[in-house]
């Protein structure tokens, strides 16, 4: 059944620990790390809050008062999912906050990407392109080529319907963009310990029910110090 409609919730990741953008995480959470002006979490949020989600679930762990004290700003539009107890990855996360996203379709992001839009926006695309009854899961995707602040590597591969296997060759194929649509049945029976994203993700390609959707805009992933810079040089020739 294709909906079309953006879902009500989304959960953006914000929890991890930053190690590869030492020293800057040494006194700061990864995603209040400024990028042209803003926080990287505020861009995620603005993104979803323009697409029409209502709720955002924000898992936190690493400077989490400070994250908390940010976030606050967005009033009831943020609820938090607290890990300060133990880090979870990023699926032990979701499964936590499951309660909070409801038992719908919802939207997760990474709080260390971004993009700029295309002509339509990327998360109302992502939900036009969602079809419940043929996926688990839709990833939003970026051409390898066009991917700023990736390491160069793709993670999968696409068919003529739009389903997805692993890159085997690495050197070309598609890369995911830190966004997804997903259905919280696929996370039947799992518990609320340290476990990745990936599991699911090869479990959907087994079932045939992973999908993507290549985005049109331009999107950053900033992982490093270094890689701010770069970011920033780009905004600056988009003139955003």
């Amino acid at each position: 059944m294709m909906s079309g409609a953006v879902p009500a919730r989304a959960i953006v990741l914000a929890a991890g620990l930053g190690t590869r953008m030492r020293p800057i995480t040494d006194t700061m959470p990864k995603p209040l790390v400024k990028v042209g002006g803003h926080p990287m979490i505020d861009r995620a949020l603005d993104a979803l809050q323009a697409a029409g989600v209502e709720t955002v679930v924000v898992n936190v762990h690493h400077f989490a008062d400070r994250m908390i004290d940010h976030l606050a700003g967005r009033g009831d539009f943020v609820t938090i999912s607290d890990e300060r107890d133990r880090l979870l990855d990023s699926a032990g996360g979701v499964v936590k906050a499951l309660p909070q996203l409801g038992e719908k379709p919802f939207l997760l992001l990474n709080a260390d990407s971004f993009w700029i839009d295309g002509a339509d926006p990327e998360l109302r695309r992502l939900a036009l392109a969602w079809d419940e009854g043929a996926m688990d899961i839709l990833l939003m995707l970026s051409p390898l080529d066009t991917a700023i602040g990736h390491n160069g590597k793709a993670d999968f591969t696409q068919d003529a319907a739009g389903r997805l296997s692993r890159a085997v060759d690495r050197t070309q194929g598609l890369v995911y963009a830190g966004a997804a649509m997903l259905h919280p049945r696929i996370f039947d029976g799992a518990a609320a310990e340290p476990h990745g994203l990936n599991l699911y993700f090869d479990r959907a390609i087994a079932a045939g029910r992973l999908y993507g959707l290549p985005m049109r805009g331009h999107w950053f992933t900033v992982g490093t110090p270094e890689a701010i810079g770069e970011a920033e040089a780009e905004l600056s020739r988009l003139g955003r």
